[in-house]
Protein backbone atom coordinates (compact mmCIF):
# COMPACT_ATOMS: atom_id res chain seq x y z
CA UNK A 1 0.00 0.00 0.00
CA UNK A 2 0.94 3.64 -0.78
CA UNK A 3 0.43 6.56 1.42
CA UNK A 4 -0.02 9.64 0.22
CA UNK A 5 1.80 12.84 0.71
CA UNK A 6 -0.90 14.31 3.38
CA UNK A 7 -0.91 11.00 4.93
CA UNK A 8 2.94 10.96 5.99
CA UNK A 9 2.16 14.78 7.02
CA UNK A 10 -0.09 13.68 9.75
CA UNK A 11 2.21 10.54 10.78
CA UNK A 12 5.43 12.61 10.99
CA UNK A 13 3.26 15.75 12.73
CA UNK A 14 2.23 13.21 15.31
CA UNK A 15 5.68 11.43 15.94
CA UNK A 16 6.75 15.67 16.48
CA UNK A 17 3.97 16.05 18.61
CA UNK A 18 4.67 13.21 21.14
CA UNK A 19 8.28 13.72 21.46
CA UNK A 20 7.69 17.50 22.33
CA UNK A 21 5.04 16.13 25.09
CA UNK A 22 8.11 14.07 26.46
CA UNK A 23 10.32 17.03 26.32
CA UNK A 24 8.21 19.17 28.07
CA UNK A 25 7.47 16.87 30.80
CA UNK A 26 11.02 16.00 31.33
CA UNK A 27 11.67 19.11 33.37
CA UNK A 28 9.21 18.19 36.17
CA UNK A 29 9.81 14.11 35.94
CA UNK A 30 13.42 14.02 35.74
CA UNK A 31 13.33 15.66 39.41
CA UNK A 32 12.94 13.07 41.34
CA UNK A 33 11.29 9.47 41.39
CA UNK A 34 7.81 10.38 42.58
CA UNK A 35 7.54 12.90 39.75
CA UNK A 36 8.90 10.17 37.20
CA UNK A 37 6.42 7.30 38.39
CA UNK A 38 3.75 9.57 39.83
CA UNK A 39 3.57 12.63 38.44
CA UNK A 40 4.05 14.22 41.70
CA UNK A 41 0.46 12.98 43.03
CA UNK A 42 -1.26 15.80 41.43
CA UNK A 43 -3.20 14.12 38.65
CA UNK A 44 -6.93 15.26 37.40
CA UNK A 45 -9.20 12.48 37.25
CA UNK A 46 -10.29 13.15 33.50
CA UNK A 47 -6.84 12.73 33.05
CA UNK A 48 -5.98 9.95 34.53
CA UNK A 49 -9.51 7.99 33.32
CA UNK A 50 -8.67 9.10 29.46
CA UNK A 51 -4.79 7.90 30.48
CA UNK A 52 -6.30 4.22 31.82
CA UNK A 53 -8.72 3.73 28.59
CA UNK A 54 -5.86 4.96 26.37
CA UNK A 55 -3.46 2.54 27.62
CA UNK A 56 -6.05 -0.19 27.18
CA UNK A 57 -6.57 0.92 23.47
CA UNK A 58 -3.72 -1.07 22.30
CA UNK A 59 -2.52 -1.44 18.36
CA UNK A 60 -3.79 -5.45 19.23
CA UNK A 61 -7.04 -4.29 20.43
CA UNK A 62 -8.70 -3.86 17.07
CA UNK A 63 -7.17 -6.44 16.02
CA UNK A 64 -8.29 -9.28 19.12
CA UNK A 65 -11.97 -8.33 18.69
CA UNK A 66 -11.93 -8.38 15.02
CA UNK A 67 -10.96 -11.55 15.33
CA UNK A 68 -13.23 -13.04 18.11
CA UNK A 69 -15.97 -11.31 15.98
CA UNK A 70 -15.04 -13.39 13.11
CA UNK A 71 -14.54 -16.64 15.09
CA UNK A 72 -16.66 -16.34 17.82
CA UNK A 73 -19.65 -13.67 16.46
CA UNK A 74 -20.18 -10.49 18.44
CA UNK A 75 -21.45 -12.92 21.58
CA UNK A 76 -17.89 -13.59 21.80
CA UNK A 77 -16.51 -10.91 23.07
CA UNK A 78 -17.87 -11.51 26.68
CA UNK A 79 -15.01 -13.25 27.38
CA UNK A 80 -13.51 -9.98 27.81
CA UNK A 81 -17.03 -8.03 28.46
CA UNK A 82 -17.43 -9.74 31.93
CA UNK A 83 -14.86 -7.50 33.22
CA UNK A 84 -16.53 -5.11 33.77
CA UNK A 85 -17.84 -6.48 37.18
CA UNK A 86 -14.04 -7.01 38.06
CA UNK A 87 -13.77 -3.37 37.29
CA UNK A 88 -16.87 -1.62 38.85
CA UNK A 89 -15.54 -3.88 41.62
CA UNK A 90 -12.56 -1.88 41.64
CA UNK A 91 -14.04 1.51 41.17
CA UNK A 92 -16.37 1.26 44.78
CA UNK A 93 -14.58 -0.79 47.06
CA UNK A 94 -10.95 -0.17 46.25
CA UNK A 95 -10.30 2.56 44.44
CA UNK A 96 -10.35 4.93 47.87
CA UNK A 97 -8.28 2.17 49.50
CA UNK A 98 -5.38 2.07 46.97
CA UNK A 99 -4.99 5.93 47.17
CA UNK A 100 -5.36 6.23 51.10
CA UNK A 101 -2.07 4.21 51.21
CA UNK A 102 -0.15 6.67 49.74
CA UNK A 103 2.61 3.76 48.36
CA UNK A 104 4.15 4.42 45.30
CA UNK A 105 3.62 0.84 43.65
CA UNK A 106 0.95 -1.65 43.84
CA UNK A 107 3.45 -4.16 45.16
CA UNK A 108 4.51 -1.82 48.04
CA UNK A 109 1.36 -2.90 49.61
CA UNK A 110 3.12 -6.05 50.24
CA UNK A 111 5.44 -4.88 53.41
CA UNK A 112 2.10 -2.63 54.12
CA UNK A 113 -0.13 -5.21 54.62
CA UNK A 114 2.26 -8.24 55.83
CA UNK A 115 5.10 -8.58 57.64
CA UNK A 116 8.73 -10.34 58.21
CA UNK A 117 11.13 -11.78 55.36
CA UNK A 118 8.40 -13.61 52.99
CA UNK A 119 6.84 -9.99 52.63
CA UNK A 120 9.98 -8.92 51.62
CA UNK A 121 10.64 -11.80 49.22
CA UNK A 122 6.96 -11.65 47.69
CA UNK A 123 7.03 -7.84 46.61
CA UNK A 124 11.10 -8.62 45.39
CA UNK A 125 9.86 -11.83 43.11
CA UNK A 126 6.73 -9.92 41.65
CA UNK A 127 8.19 -7.14 40.60
CA UNK A 128 10.71 -9.15 38.63
CA UNK A 129 7.57 -11.72 37.74
CA UNK A 130 4.93 -9.16 36.64
CA UNK A 131 7.38 -5.74 35.89
CA UNK A 132 9.82 -7.64 33.71
CA UNK A 133 8.90 -11.11 32.07
CA UNK A 134 5.01 -10.56 32.65
CA UNK A 135 5.33 -7.22 31.59
CA UNK A 136 7.48 -7.99 28.37
CA UNK A 137 4.94 -10.57 27.52
CA UNK A 138 2.34 -8.50 27.45
CA UNK A 139 4.17 -5.91 25.72
CA UNK A 140 4.89 -8.13 22.82
CA UNK A 141 1.54 -9.21 21.96
CA UNK A 142 1.45 -5.32 21.21
CA UNK A 143 4.34 -5.28 19.15
CA UNK A 144 2.59 -7.78 17.18
CA UNK A 145 0.11 -5.89 16.70
CA UNK A 146 2.54 -3.15 14.89
CA UNK A 147 4.40 -6.01 12.63
CA UNK A 148 1.14 -6.94 11.20
CA UNK A 149 -0.22 -3.28 11.12
CA UNK A 150 3.41 -2.44 9.73
CA UNK A 151 3.09 -5.43 6.66
CA UNK A 152 0.14 -4.67 5.54
CA UNK A 153 -0.14 -0.45 6.10
CA UNK A 154 3.61 0.31 4.58
CA UNK A 155 4.76 -3.17 3.64
CA UNK A 156 7.48 -2.84 6.08
CA UNK A 157 9.51 -6.17 7.55
CA UNK A 158 9.35 -7.12 10.97
CA UNK A 159 11.90 -5.73 12.06
CA UNK A 160 11.46 -2.42 10.44
CA UNK A 161 8.20 -2.07 11.99
CA UNK A 162 9.37 -2.46 15.21
CA UNK A 163 12.14 -0.24 14.86
CA UNK A 164 10.53 2.27 13.89
CA UNK A 165 7.02 2.04 16.16
CA UNK A 166 9.63 1.28 19.48
CA UNK A 167 12.13 3.82 19.21
CA UNK A 168 9.64 7.10 19.56
CA UNK A 169 7.60 5.07 21.89
CA UNK A 170 10.70 4.74 24.32
CA UNK A 171 12.50 8.14 23.46
CA UNK A 172 9.34 10.16 24.83
CA UNK A 173 8.81 7.32 27.66
CA UNK A 174 12.18 7.45 28.58
CA UNK A 175 12.43 11.49 28.97
CA UNK A 176 8.60 12.24 30.15
CA UNK A 177 8.14 9.60 32.91
CA UNK A 178 4.51 8.99 33.73
CA UNK A 179 3.52 12.73 33.15
CA UNK A 180 4.52 12.38 29.70
CA UNK A 181 2.99 9.04 29.38
CA UNK A 182 -0.59 10.65 30.40
CA UNK A 183 -0.35 14.15 28.78
CA UNK A 184 0.26 11.94 25.34
CA UNK A 185 -2.38 9.39 26.44
CA UNK A 186 -4.87 11.82 25.74
CA UNK A 187 -3.89 12.99 22.51
CA UNK A 188 -3.83 9.81 21.52
CA UNK A 189 -6.79 8.67 22.55
CA UNK A 190 -8.80 11.50 21.01
CA UNK A 191 -6.77 10.63 17.54
CA UNK A 192 -7.42 6.71 18.17
CA UNK A 193 -10.86 7.00 19.20
CA UNK A 194 -11.66 9.75 15.99
CA UNK A 195 -9.87 7.33 13.62
CA UNK A 196 -11.90 4.05 14.42
CA UNK A 197 -14.97 5.59 14.40
CA UNK A 198 -14.26 7.26 11.00
CA UNK A 199 -12.47 4.11 9.35
CA UNK A 200 -16.03 2.19 10.29
CA UNK A 201 -18.40 4.78 8.71
CA UNK A 202 -15.94 5.00 5.74
CA UNK A 203 -15.59 1.27 5.44
CA UNK A 204 -19.76 0.53 5.84
CA UNK A 205 -20.33 3.26 2.78
CA UNK A 206 -17.61 1.54 0.83
CA UNK A 207 -19.55 -0.56 -2.39
CA UNK A 208 -18.84 -3.69 -1.44
CA UNK A 209 -20.10 -3.02 1.75
CA UNK A 210 -23.28 -1.23 0.94
CA UNK A 211 -24.46 0.53 4.41
CA UNK A 212 -24.85 -1.34 7.73
CA UNK A 213 -27.95 -2.70 7.00
CA UNK A 214 -26.92 -4.29 3.61
CA UNK A 215 -24.30 -5.34 5.74
CA UNK A 216 -26.53 -7.29 8.27
CA UNK A 217 -28.78 -8.50 6.19
CA UNK A 218 -25.82 -11.46 4.51
CA UNK A 219 -26.68 -14.52 6.47
CA UNK A 220 -22.61 -14.89 7.46
CA UNK A 221 -23.09 -11.50 9.11
CA UNK A 222 -26.61 -12.41 10.47
CA UNK A 223 -24.69 -15.36 11.81
CA UNK A 224 -22.29 -13.89 13.73
CA UNK A 225 -24.01 -10.25 14.46
CA UNK A 226 -25.68 -11.61 17.99
CA UNK A 227 -24.91 -9.66 21.32
CA UNK A 228 -25.76 -13.17 23.13
CA UNK A 229 -25.45 -16.38 22.42
CA UNK A 230 -27.81 -19.03 21.45
CA UNK A 231 -29.24 -20.45 24.64
CA UNK A 232 -30.31 -23.77 23.20
CA UNK A 233 -26.79 -24.51 22.50
CA UNK A 234 -25.05 -25.16 26.29
CA UNK A 235 -21.63 -25.81 24.25
CA UNK A 236 -21.50 -22.28 22.95
CA UNK A 237 -23.39 -20.34 26.08
CA UNK A 238 -21.72 -21.83 28.94
CA UNK A 239 -17.87 -21.18 27.84
CA UNK A 240 -18.62 -18.10 25.85
CA UNK A 241 -21.16 -16.06 28.75
CA UNK A 242 -21.56 -18.65 32.10
CA UNK A 243 -18.30 -19.09 32.98
CA UNK A 244 -17.05 -15.35 32.43
CA UNK A 245 -19.93 -13.96 34.18
CA UNK A 246 -20.09 -16.63 37.20
CA UNK A 247 -16.27 -17.59 37.37
CA UNK A 248 -13.58 -15.72 35.42
CA UNK A 249 -14.41 -12.27 36.28
CA UNK A 250 -13.85 -12.53 40.20
CA UNK A 251 -11.37 -15.57 40.05
CA UNK A 252 -8.56 -14.61 37.21
CA UNK A 253 -6.26 -11.70 37.16
CA UNK A 254 -5.28 -10.02 33.88
CA UNK A 255 -3.58 -6.85 33.37
CA UNK A 256 -5.96 -4.11 33.07
CA UNK A 257 -8.74 -5.74 34.71
CA UNK A 258 -7.26 -6.94 38.00
CA UNK A 259 -9.47 -7.78 40.76
CA UNK A 260 -9.26 -4.84 43.87
CA UNK A 261 -7.07 -3.41 40.71
CA UNK A 262 -3.70 -3.31 40.20
CA UNK A 263 -0.72 -2.66 38.40
CA UNK A 264 -1.22 0.51 35.99
CA UNK A 265 -5.01 0.74 36.74
CA UNK A 266 -3.56 0.98 40.38
CA UNK A 267 -0.23 3.41 39.13
CA UNK A 268 -2.95 6.03 38.18
CA UNK A 269 -5.01 5.73 41.31
CA UNK A 270 -2.04 6.85 43.09
CA UNK A 271 -1.35 9.53 41.16
CA UNK A 272 -4.84 11.71 41.43
CA UNK A 273 -5.14 14.22 43.62
CA UNK A 274 -6.83 12.37 45.94
CA UNK A 275 -9.67 9.56 46.90
CA UNK A 276 -12.49 11.35 44.99
CA UNK A 277 -10.32 11.86 42.03
CA UNK A 278 -8.74 8.40 42.18
CA UNK A 279 -12.58 6.81 42.05
CA UNK A 280 -13.89 9.25 39.32
CA UNK A 281 -10.80 8.54 37.46
CA UNK A 282 -11.21 4.60 37.75
CA UNK A 283 -15.22 5.22 37.12
CA UNK A 284 -14.74 7.46 33.85
CA UNK A 285 -11.96 4.45 32.35
CA UNK A 286 -14.31 1.75 33.13
CA UNK A 287 -17.21 3.25 31.38
CA UNK A 288 -15.43 4.59 28.19
CA UNK A 289 -13.95 1.49 28.24
CA UNK A 290 -16.62 -1.20 28.45
CA UNK A 291 -19.65 1.01 26.83
CA UNK A 292 -18.50 3.57 23.82
CA UNK A 293 -15.26 1.53 22.70
CA UNK A 294 -16.26 -1.94 21.19
CA UNK A 295 -18.65 -1.08 18.27
CA UNK A 296 -16.36 0.41 15.42
CA UNK A 297 -13.99 -2.70 16.23
CA UNK A 298 -17.28 -5.13 16.06
CA UNK A 299 -18.54 -3.32 12.74
CA UNK A 300 -15.17 -3.88 11.12
CA UNK A 301 -14.94 -7.34 12.28
CA UNK A 302 -18.68 -8.18 10.89
CA UNK A 303 -17.16 -6.01 7.72
CA UNK A 304 -13.78 -8.26 6.77
CA UNK A 305 -16.15 -11.28 6.66
CA UNK A 306 -17.62 -10.00 3.41
CA UNK A 307 -13.80 -9.13 1.70
CA UNK A 308 -12.02 -11.63 3.45
CA UNK A 309 -13.98 -14.73 4.16
CA UNK A 310 -11.66 -16.99 5.40
CA UNK A 311 -8.19 -17.08 6.41
CA UNK A 312 -7.37 -18.06 2.66
CA UNK A 313 -8.45 -14.77 1.22
CA UNK A 314 -6.47 -13.03 3.52
CA UNK A 315 -3.23 -14.94 2.64
CA UNK A 316 -4.07 -14.13 -0.89
CA UNK A 317 -4.46 -10.49 -0.42
CA UNK A 318 -0.66 -10.68 1.73
CA UNK A 319 1.20 -13.13 0.08
CA UNK A 320 4.54 -11.58 1.37
CA UNK A 321 3.40 -11.72 5.05
CA UNK A 322 5.10 -14.25 6.99
CA UNK A 323 1.98 -17.07 6.89
CA UNK A 324 2.22 -17.96 10.46
CA UNK A 325 0.79 -14.28 10.86
CA UNK A 326 -2.22 -14.81 8.59
CA UNK A 327 -4.71 -15.03 11.51
CA UNK A 328 -8.31 -13.75 11.78
CA UNK A 329 -6.65 -10.93 13.95
CA UNK A 330 -5.47 -9.61 10.60
CA UNK A 331 -8.67 -8.48 9.12
CA UNK A 332 -8.23 -5.57 11.12
CA UNK A 333 -5.55 -4.09 9.56
CA UNK A 334 -6.43 -5.70 6.29
CA UNK A 335 -9.86 -3.58 5.89
CA UNK A 336 -8.22 -0.47 6.65
CA UNK A 337 -6.16 -0.88 3.34
CA UNK A 338 -9.37 0.26 1.82
CA UNK A 339 -9.07 4.11 3.31
CA UNK A 340 -8.57 6.62 1.05
CA UNK A 341 -6.07 9.18 1.31
CA UNK A 342 -6.19 11.27 4.49
CA UNK A 343 -8.53 9.41 6.23
CA UNK A 344 -5.95 6.55 5.83
CA UNK A 345 -3.19 8.99 7.65
CA UNK A 346 -5.70 9.59 10.39
CA UNK A 347 -6.10 6.03 10.90
CA UNK A 348 -2.95 4.68 10.52
CA UNK A 349 -1.75 7.53 13.39
CA UNK A 350 -4.84 5.63 15.46
CA UNK A 351 -3.59 2.77 15.33
CA UNK A 352 0.01 3.97 15.92
CA UNK A 353 -1.42 6.11 18.69
CA UNK A 354 -3.23 3.45 20.17
CA UNK A 355 0.06 1.18 20.35
CA UNK A 356 2.49 4.38 21.78
CA UNK A 357 -0.30 4.66 24.71
CA UNK A 358 -0.45 1.26 25.21
CA UNK A 359 3.28 0.92 25.03
CA UNK A 360 5.08 3.72 27.07
CA UNK A 361 2.28 3.12 30.01
CA UNK A 362 4.07 -0.43 30.21
CA UNK A 363 7.22 1.11 30.23
CA UNK A 364 6.84 3.15 32.89
CA UNK A 365 4.88 0.87 35.29
CA UNK A 366 7.41 -2.20 34.69
CA UNK A 367 10.16 0.52 35.27
CA UNK A 368 8.77 1.69 38.74
CA UNK A 369 8.60 -2.15 39.95
CA UNK A 370 12.42 -2.75 38.72
CA UNK A 371 13.49 0.54 40.61
CA UNK A 372 10.91 1.22 43.64
CA UNK A 373 10.27 -2.42 44.39
CA UNK A 374 14.13 -4.22 43.72
CA UNK A 375 16.41 -2.08 42.81
CA UNK A 376 16.02 0.66 45.38
CA UNK A 377 14.57 -2.08 48.03
CA UNK A 378 16.99 -4.97 47.69
CA UNK A 379 20.21 -3.47 45.94
CA UNK A 380 20.26 0.62 46.64
CA UNK A 381 18.54 1.65 49.47
CA UNK A 382 20.53 5.05 49.44
CA UNK A 383 19.95 5.77 45.67
CA UNK A 384 20.28 9.22 45.15
CA UNK A 385 16.90 10.54 43.36
CA UNK A 386 18.95 11.10 39.79
CA UNK A 387 20.28 7.64 40.18
CA UNK A 388 16.44 6.01 40.77
CA UNK A 389 15.78 8.31 37.43
CA UNK A 390 18.44 7.20 35.26
CA UNK A 391 17.93 3.22 36.55
CA UNK A 392 14.25 3.52 35.42
CA UNK A 393 15.15 5.35 32.01
CA UNK A 394 17.55 2.47 31.62
CA UNK A 395 15.00 -0.28 32.47
CA UNK A 396 12.51 1.06 30.12
CA UNK A 397 15.02 0.50 26.94
CA UNK A 398 15.71 -2.85 28.01
CA UNK A 399 12.52 -3.95 28.41
CA UNK A 400 11.07 -2.48 24.88
CA UNK A 401 14.59 -4.45 22.93
CA UNK A 402 13.03 -7.17 24.50
CA UNK A 403 9.60 -7.04 24.27
CA UNK A 404 10.34 -6.36 20.09
CA UNK A 405 12.35 -9.40 20.18
CA UNK A 406 9.85 -11.26 21.76
CA UNK A 407 7.25 -10.35 19.29
CA UNK A 408 9.01 -11.48 16.38
CA UNK A 409 8.00 -15.41 17.63
CA UNK A 410 4.64 -14.77 18.80
CA UNK A 411 1.16 -15.18 15.96
CA UNK A 412 -1.91 -14.20 17.31
CA UNK A 413 -2.95 -12.25 19.78
CA UNK A 414 -6.08 -14.48 21.12
CA UNK A 415 -3.48 -17.10 22.19
CA UNK A 416 -1.30 -14.74 24.09
CA UNK A 417 -4.95 -13.70 25.76
CA UNK A 418 -6.04 -17.09 26.39
CA UNK A 419 -2.37 -17.98 28.14
CA UNK A 420 -2.53 -14.68 30.21
CA UNK A 421 -5.76 -15.18 31.20
CA UNK A 422 -4.46 -19.22 32.65
CA UNK A 423 -1.86 -17.88 34.12
CA UNK A 424 -4.00 -15.72 36.74
CA UNK A 425 -6.60 -17.80 36.78
CA UNK A 426 -7.68 -18.67 40.72
CA UNK A 427 -5.73 -15.68 42.07
CA UNK A 428 -8.31 -12.94 41.89
CA UNK A 429 -10.17 -13.87 44.76
CA UNK A 430 -6.90 -13.63 46.89
CA UNK A 431 -6.91 -10.26 45.48
CA UNK A 432 -10.35 -9.47 46.97
CA UNK A 433 -9.99 -10.57 50.36
CA UNK A 434 -6.39 -10.06 51.19
CA UNK A 435 -8.01 -5.89 52.61
CA UNK A 436 -10.73 -7.84 54.63
CA UNK A 437 -9.77 -11.28 55.43
CA UNK A 438 -6.58 -10.89 58.40
CA UNK A 439 -5.45 -14.63 57.74
CA UNK A 440 -4.27 -14.34 54.12
CA UNK A 441 -0.20 -13.91 53.76
CA UNK A 442 2.45 -13.77 52.33
CA UNK A 443 2.61 -17.50 51.62
CA UNK A 444 -1.07 -17.48 50.63
CA UNK A 445 -0.16 -15.06 47.33
CA UNK A 446 3.40 -17.19 47.23
CA UNK A 447 1.57 -20.06 46.60
CA UNK A 448 -1.68 -18.91 44.60
CA UNK A 449 0.90 -17.14 41.81
CA UNK A 450 2.99 -20.62 41.67
CA UNK A 451 0.24 -23.24 41.50
CA UNK A 452 -1.34 -20.92 38.75
CA UNK A 453 1.69 -20.56 36.53
CA UNK A 454 2.63 -24.17 37.16
CA UNK A 455 -0.67 -25.24 35.80
CA UNK A 456 -0.53 -22.88 33.10
CA UNK A 457 2.47 -24.24 32.15
CA UNK A 458 1.32 -27.77 31.74
CA UNK A 459 -1.95 -27.23 29.71
CA UNK A 460 0.39 -25.15 27.44
CA UNK A 461 3.56 -27.33 26.84
CA UNK A 462 0.60 -30.51 26.77
CA UNK A 463 -1.03 -28.76 23.98
CA UNK A 464 1.81 -27.45 21.87
CA UNK A 465 3.29 -31.14 22.20
CA UNK A 466 -0.30 -32.91 21.29
CA UNK A 467 -0.17 -34.70 24.42
CA UNK A 468 -4.05 -33.47 25.20
CA UNK A 469 -6.92 -30.71 23.68
CA UNK A 470 -8.55 -29.19 26.06
CA UNK A 471 -11.12 -26.21 25.72
CA UNK A 472 -9.88 -23.25 27.18
CA UNK A 473 -13.22 -22.50 29.49
CA UNK A 474 -12.66 -25.82 30.86
CA UNK A 475 -8.65 -25.53 31.68
CA UNK A 476 -9.57 -22.31 33.41
CA UNK A 477 -12.19 -23.85 35.49
CA UNK A 478 -9.52 -26.35 36.27
CA UNK A 479 -7.12 -23.82 36.89
CA UNK A 480 -9.47 -21.62 38.96
CA UNK A 481 -10.94 -24.75 41.38
CA UNK A 482 -7.30 -26.51 42.18
CA UNK A 483 -5.07 -22.61 42.61
CA UNK A 484 -7.65 -21.51 44.96
CA UNK A 485 -8.43 -24.90 46.89
CA UNK A 486 -4.02 -24.53 46.98
CA UNK A 487 -3.96 -20.90 48.72
CA UNK A 488 -6.91 -21.13 50.87
CA UNK A 489 -5.48 -24.13 52.39
CA UNK A 490 -1.94 -22.47 52.86
CA UNK A 491 -3.77 -19.88 54.23
CA UNK A 492 -5.78 -21.62 56.77
CA UNK A 493 -2.45 -23.16 57.93
CA UNK A 494 0.39 -20.67 58.31
CA UNK A 495 0.38 -17.88 60.41
CA UNK A 496 -1.27 -14.22 59.65
CA UNK A 497 0.86 -11.14 59.70
CA UNK A 498 1.49 -9.86 63.12
CA UNK A 499 -1.18 -7.62 64.97
CA UNK A 500 0.56 -4.71 65.17
CA UNK A 501 1.22 -4.84 61.25
CA UNK A 502 -2.45 -5.25 60.97
CA UNK A 503 -3.39 -2.54 63.13
CA UNK A 504 -1.03 -0.37 61.29
CA UNK A 505 -2.64 -1.30 57.70
CA UNK A 506 -6.28 -0.87 58.80
CA UNK A 507 -6.03 2.18 60.97
CA UNK A 508 -4.33 3.44 57.48
CA UNK A 509 -6.63 2.56 54.44
CA UNK A 510 -9.85 2.46 56.29
CA UNK A 511 -12.03 4.90 57.85
CA UNK A 512 -12.98 4.82 61.63
CA UNK A 513 -10.67 1.43 61.63
CA UNK A 514 -13.83 -0.20 59.97
CA UNK A 515 -13.51 -2.66 56.94
CA UNK A 516 -17.30 -2.34 56.45
CA UNK A 517 -17.90 1.02 56.78
CA UNK A 518 -20.53 2.04 53.93
CA UNK A 519 -20.58 -1.33 51.83
CA UNK A 520 -24.42 -1.19 51.33
CA UNK A 521 -23.97 2.24 49.34
CA UNK A 522 -21.22 0.48 47.76
CA UNK A 523 -22.85 -2.38 46.91
CA UNK A 524 -25.51 -0.14 45.40
CA UNK A 525 -22.85 1.66 43.32
CA UNK A 526 -21.94 -1.70 41.78
CA UNK A 527 -24.94 -2.61 40.74
CA UNK A 528 -26.32 0.75 39.12
CA UNK A 529 -22.20 0.84 38.00
CA UNK A 530 -22.92 -2.73 35.65
CA UNK A 531 -26.13 -2.19 34.90
CA UNK A 532 -25.76 1.58 33.67
CA UNK A 533 -22.63 0.09 31.46
CA UNK A 534 -23.74 -3.07 30.08
CA UNK A 535 -27.11 -1.08 29.08
CA UNK A 536 -25.13 1.53 27.50
CA UNK A 537 -23.42 -1.06 25.18
CA UNK A 538 -26.34 -3.16 24.48
CA UNK A 539 -28.13 0.28 23.30
CA UNK A 540 -25.53 1.38 21.11
CA UNK A 541 -25.65 -2.35 19.03
CA UNK A 542 -29.55 -2.26 18.94
CA UNK A 543 -29.62 1.30 17.67
CA UNK A 544 -27.17 0.10 15.05
CA UNK A 545 -29.29 -3.41 14.55
CA UNK A 546 -32.06 -0.90 14.22
CA UNK A 547 -33.67 -2.98 17.09
CA UNK A 548 -36.00 -0.09 18.66
CA UNK A 549 -37.63 -1.45 21.26
CA UNK A 550 -34.42 -2.82 22.86
CA UNK A 551 -32.84 0.26 22.32
CA UNK A 552 -35.58 1.99 24.24
CA UNK A 553 -35.52 -1.26 26.85
CA UNK A 554 -31.56 -0.39 27.18
CA UNK A 555 -31.56 3.09 27.37
CA UNK A 556 -34.23 2.89 30.19
CA UNK A 557 -31.70 0.79 32.38
CA UNK A 558 -29.26 2.92 31.83
CA UNK A 559 -31.01 6.10 32.77
CA UNK A 560 -32.38 4.51 35.67
CA UNK A 561 -29.08 3.37 36.91
CA UNK A 562 -27.45 6.86 36.69
CA UNK A 563 -30.13 8.49 38.47
CA UNK A 564 -29.49 5.47 41.05
CA UNK A 565 -25.28 6.85 41.26
CA UNK A 566 -26.50 10.36 41.53
CA UNK A 567 -28.57 10.26 44.28
CA UNK A 568 -26.76 7.87 46.50
CA UNK A 569 -23.09 9.49 45.36
CA UNK A 570 -22.24 11.08 47.94
CA UNK A 571 -22.36 8.01 49.99
CA UNK A 572 -21.36 5.99 48.22
CA UNK A 573 -17.27 7.50 47.72
CA UNK A 574 -17.76 8.59 51.19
Amino acid sequence: MLLSLIDWVIIIAFFALSLGIGLYASKSSGKNAKNFFLSGRNMSWWLLGISMVATTFAADTPGLVAGIVRNDGVFGNWVWWSFLLTGMLTVFFYSKLWRKSEITTDLEFYELRYNGKSAAFLRGFRAIYLGVFFNIVIMATVCLAAIKIGHVMFNFSAVESLVISCSVTVLYSMLGGLKGVILTDFVQFAIAIAGSVWATIYIVGMPEIGGIQELLSIPKVQNKSSIFPDFTNPEVYIPVLVVPLAVQWWSVWYPGAEPGGGGYIVQRMLAAKNTKHATLATLLFTVVHYAVRPWPWIIIGLASLVLFPDLQSLAQAFPDLNQDFIKDDLAYAAMLSYLPAGLLGLVVTSLIAAFMSTISTHLNWGSSYVVNDFYVRFLKPRATEGHKVMVGRLSTLLMMVFSALLALVLEEAKEAFDLLLQIGAGTGLLFILRWFWYKINPYSEIAAMLSSFIIAVIFFVGEKNDYWEIESYVKLIIGVLVTTCIWVAVTLLTKPSSKETLAAFENKVFDKNNKFEGFKYKIIGFIAGVAGVYSALFATGYLIYSNMLQFTISVSVCLLSVLTLIVYWKKIIN
